[in-house]
């Protein structure tokens, strides 16, 4: 007889995951449902799978599993998401929410508005680990030459005066399989606007192009910083939406701010 699974399909910036309460299903093979069940056409379609868990250290822990059921150590726009659910499902009355992770434990501050809804949430994403200096590595036959950045994730990111004009499905595999990057790495092309904003686009490792990713948006502004392109704190603008991203100078720590949209919620069944 088939199991039935409630989901909730959810996302941040555009960046959507299928979410499931693992404390009550307990799924044994998330990897291979990541790939299933993340199949546009014959899956439910998403960037990959979130499970909510108990956790001996936060309030609740994730695991994040890519569409190619590669698991994923932390995911900024994910955690706002689950920040919402945990809130509106009842799982918790609290308005900061730590969240165990395979990056470590973040704290998640809720905005909450008069009927009960969390429509935006700020996220501790961490200390930056970066290289001081620029890396150039040769993909395709051209050169690039990026920033190493890892904000729970690895990234890298390059400049570029004109982001649309990157042919991102050609060369974001490229970059992220590079024999430089050993364990394969995120791929962010960046076009500082002004000293306060970034346009942003993302080849993410395991899942392709999202229309936005956290850690990715976060590290584009530690990378920015590095360059002297632009403040401390700057909107990063993605092909999904835009990430408020502050790296506190006193504190190291990155905050990253944006929304958590509620798509749908559905059955799914086991077989």
């Amino acid at each position: 007889m088939a199991q039935q699974i409630r989901f909730h399909k959810m996302h941040g910036a555009g960046n959507d995951y299928i979410y499931i309460n693992n404390m009550v299903y307990a799924i044994s093979r998330p990897d291979e449902f990541s790939v299933k069940w993340s199949a546009p056409h014959t899956g439910i379609g998403s960037d990959g799978l979130v499970l909510i868990d108990r956790s001996d250290r936060a309030d609740f822990a994730m695991r994040i599993f890519n569409a190619d059921g590669s698991e994923a150590m932390m995911c900024g726009n994910a955690t706002r998401c689950i920040g919402k659910y945990v809130y509106e499902q009842g799982l918790t009355s609290k308005t900061r929410v730590t969240l165990e992770t395979l990056s470590g434990v973040r704290e998640l501050r809720l905005a909450v508005t008069d009927d009960g809804k969390v429509d935006e949430v700020t996220v501790d994403m961490g200390h930056p680990s970066f290289e001081k200096q620029p890396v150039e590595i040769e993909a395709g036959g051209k050169k690039y030459t990026g920033s190493v950045v890892s904000t729970g994730n690895p990234h890298f990111v390059i400049f570029t005066e004109d982001v649309e004009a990157i042919k991102l499905s050609e060369v974001g595999p490229l970059i992220e399989r590079h024999p430089f990057f050993s364990g394969r790495t995120n791929v962010e092309f960046a076009q500082p606007l002004s000293g306060s904003e970034i346009r942003m686009r993302v080849w993410e490792r395991g899942s392709g192009i999202t229309q936005a990713c956290g850690t990715g948006a976060c590290a584009t502004l530690v990378a920015s910083v590095n360059a002297a392109k632009t403040a401390r704190k700057a909107v990063v603008r993605a092909d999904g939406g835009s990430l408020t991203v502050e790296w506190d100078e006193e504190t190291n720590t990155v905050w990253m701010t944006g929304e958590a949209v509620m798509v749908y919620e559905g059955i799914i069944y086991i077989t």
